[in-house]
């Protein structure tokens, strides 16, 4: 395998001409691949490729190559502030629920006779807890809320711990809980316990897509979110194995959870935001139509009208 090779700006310009990039202003180009890095700008050309991934669509500008790059940061943007609310909401409620039914000193809350006794957990039980206590070793002195609370009272309370916790272990912490505590939390969000821990799963994937600054367009994950009423009521398309084509592991599956678990309020601001990044991009670009673009997201043409489904 040959190394890669540095390319300074005059070579990445011509390198993207040659794969039939028009170039309208070249010292504009290469003031923003200066700025925003060849390799991340480059990785949007998925969205104007068709039989050949080395070669642009005839006509293809880059304008449309860069408005795509900057759609893809206003969505990133968009998309993690609303999954933060709902990061906010459930690590409220869980602390919540743990602290009024086992106590609020880290001992008593974190004791692993408060989680499942499923003997196939025992492990997982014991990973997650000592993780845990792991950020407590590490914030305790360094976060200003923990460090308030260990100098005046001795210990952390978990409606301030959940603060120094990433959503991902958040999302651990919930698969360990006991059924009932499960449940008591899901009920909040009228979901079963099983779903609400893939939907915890499948925002800390994507919040952890849109923290790096990584490519979120067109961002799928493993395992799915289950069938719901939103994919029948949109009548969302299914494949040839009978599943549905958007909704289920790409940035569209998101949408549906943020549905269930944001205020009518926050969800109605959500998609107006959404929708008014996807009319900019689609002023820009002339290559690619509209549908294309929603596709390659895994949106459904019809996409705005979750906002009015109950």
């Amino acid at each position: 395998m040959n190394d890669k090779i540095f390319k300074n700006l005059d070579e990445q310009i011509e390198i993207l001409k040659s794969r039939g990039l028009v170039i309208k202003n070249v010292q504009s180009a290469k003031d923003i691949l200066f700025r925003e890095n060849y390799f991340f700008i480059s990785g949007y050309r998925h969205l104007f490729t068709r039989t050949s991934k080395d070669k642009f669509l005839y006509g293809t500008t880059f304008e449309e190559l860069y408005g795509a790059f900057t759609f893809d940061r206003k969505i990133r943007n968009i998309l993690f502030k609303n999954i933060l609310i709902v990061e906010n909401n459930i690590k409220s409620i869980i602390s919540y629920q743990m602290s009024r039914k086992y106590g609020i000193r880290e001992k008593e809350y974190l004791s692993p006779n408060n989680y499942t006794q499923d003997e196939i957990k025992i492990r997982q039980v014991r990973d997650i807890l000592e993780k845990m206590k792991r950020q407590i070793r590490i914030n305790g002195k360094e976060h200003t809320a923990t460090m308030h609370y260990i100098s005046n009272y001795g210990y952390i309370p978990m409606w301030i711990l959940v603060k120094v916790l990433s959503l991902g272990i958040v999302s651990e912490f919930y698969n360990i809980l006991k059924p009932e505590d499960q449940i008591k939390i899901a009920d909040f969000y009228n979901l079963d316990p099983e779903t609400l821990s893939i939907y915890l799963a499948m925002l800390a994937n994507f919040r952890n897509v849109c923290a790096h600054e990584d490519i979120l367009y067109d961002h799928r994950i493993q395992r799915p979110i289950p069938d719901c009423k939103y994919h029948y009521l949109l009548d969302i398309e299914k494949d040839t194995e009978d599943v549905y084509r958007y909704g289920k592991n790409d940035m569209y599956a998101v949408v549906i959870i943020l549905k269930q678990m944001l205020t009518p309020e926050e969800f109605r601001e959500f998609i107006y935001e959404m929708g008014y990044e996807i009319d900019v991009l689609d002023g820009k670009v002339d290559t690619v139509p509209l549908e294309s673009i929603l596709s390659k997201i895994g949106f459904p043409n019809n996409w705005r009208e979750i906002l009015e489904l109950k």
